[in-house]
C-alpha cells in the first residue's frame, strides 16, 4: 500500500474519533439513525409543500466546523426544489452597491420552499467585522438594524431558525491539518480560514457580540467536535420546531411495461465508456 493511502486511512480514523467523551457511534448506528431522519425529512418535504410553508434555515459557526457536512447530509435525499441549498460568493461591483441585505432576500423561499443558507448575512458581523472587510459604521448600523428587520421577515409568516457551530480550538487545527495533508480536502482550505485560526479570539469576540445583539430569532449551539453526533443531533432539532404531519398520499404501484409490437434494437455503434471497476 502506498504511503499517500496509508495517511488517508489514517486520516479517516482520526475524523472520527470521539472528542466530547460520549463514545464514538459506530457507522452502522449513525446510518441507521440517519436513515430515520432522512425519511421524516422527506415527510417535512410533503407536509411543507402541502401547507405552503417558507422557512429559512441558516448555518453559521467556526471555520471547520462540520456546517457543510450537515447540509449535505439534509439535502441528499429530498427534493432540491423544496430544500435549496445557498452558499453565496464574494460579492460583486453591483452586489456591493446595494442595501446590504438584497442579495439575500432574492434567495428566500417562496411558499413550499426550505432555504439553507451556507453562511449568510451574518458575514458582516462575522468574518467583514474581524478582517476589515466593512467599516464599524456599517458593522454598528447591522447590529442596530437586523433585529427589527427579522422580525419584519418573522411577522411576514417566513419561519427563520438559526444555527451557530462550535468546535473547540484543538479540534479547528487537526481539521485544518487535516486539509493540508489530505489530497482531497486541500480544496476546502482557503486564506480566510488560515486567518480565522489565526486570529481565534477576534472571532470569539465577534462572536459574542452578535449573538448577544441577533437574537430575536434565537441562536441555537451546535457542539460540533464529533462530526456525525453534530450531524444527528442538528438535523433532528429543526425537525421538532418544523410543523409536520403525515400527508395521506396515494399508494404507489408499479405499471407493466408496453409490449414490444415488433420493436429491436437497431445495430448502431454506441459509445459505451470503458468498463474499468
Amino acid at each position: 500500500m502506498s504511503k499517500e493511502k496509508t495517511q488517508l486511512k489514517k486520516s479517516d480514523r482520526r475524523e472520527s474519533a470521539p472528542s466530547n467523551g460520549k463514545p464514538k457511534l459506530k457507522r452502522a448506528e449513525y446510518e441507521a439513525e440517519m436513515a430515520k431522519l432522512h425519511a421524516e425529512l422527506v415527510e417535512v418535504q410533503y407536509s411543507v409543500k402541502h401547507s405552503g410553508a417558507r422557512i429559512v434555515v441558516v448555518f453559521e459557526g467556526r471555520d471547520a466546523a462540520g456546517k457543510g457536512g450537515v447540509i449535505k447530509r439534509i439535502t441528499e435525499r429530498v427534493s432540491p426544489r423544496v430544500f435549496r441549498a445557498v452558499a453565496l460568493p464574494t460579492p460583486t461591483d453591483r452586489e456591493r452597491s446595494q442595501i446590504y441585505f438584497q442579495r439575500y432576500i432574492e434567495r428566500f423561499p417562496a411558499a413550499g420552499e426550505i432555504v439553507l443558507f451556507d453562511r449568510s448575512w451574518y458575514n458582516r458581523p462575522g468574518v467583514e467585522r474581524v478582517m476589515g472587510f466593512c467599516t464599524d459604521e456599517q458593522y454598528e448600523r447591522f447590529l442596530r438594524l437586523c433585529p427589527a428587520w427579522e422580525r419584519d421577515i418573522i411577522d411576514s409568516g417566513i419561519t427563520i431558525i438559526k444555527y451557530w457551530f462550535e468546535v473547540s480550538e484543538e479540534e479547528q487545527t487537526r481539521r485544518f491539518t487535516q486539509r493540508i495533508s489530505d489530497p482531497r480536502k486541500t480544496w476546502k482550505l482557503s486564506p480566510m480560514d488560515l486567518e480565522s485560526h489565526r486570529r481565534w479570539y477576534d472571532y470569539s469576540r465577534a462572536r459574542d457580540a452578535m449573538l448577544a445583539a441577533t437574537d430575536v430569532s434565537p441562536w441555537y449551539i451546535v457542539k460540533a467536535d464529533n462530526k456525525r453526533s453534530a450531524r444527528l443531533n442538528c438535523i433532528s432539532h429543526p425537525l421538532s420546531l418544523i410543523p409536520h404531519e403525515k400527508i395521506d398520499r396515494k399508494t404507489i404501484v408499479l405499471p407493466h411495461r408496453q409490449r414490444r409490437r415488433g420493436y429491436e434494437e437497431p445495430e448502431y455503434n454506441y459509445r459505451f465508456i470503458k468498463e474499468r471497476y
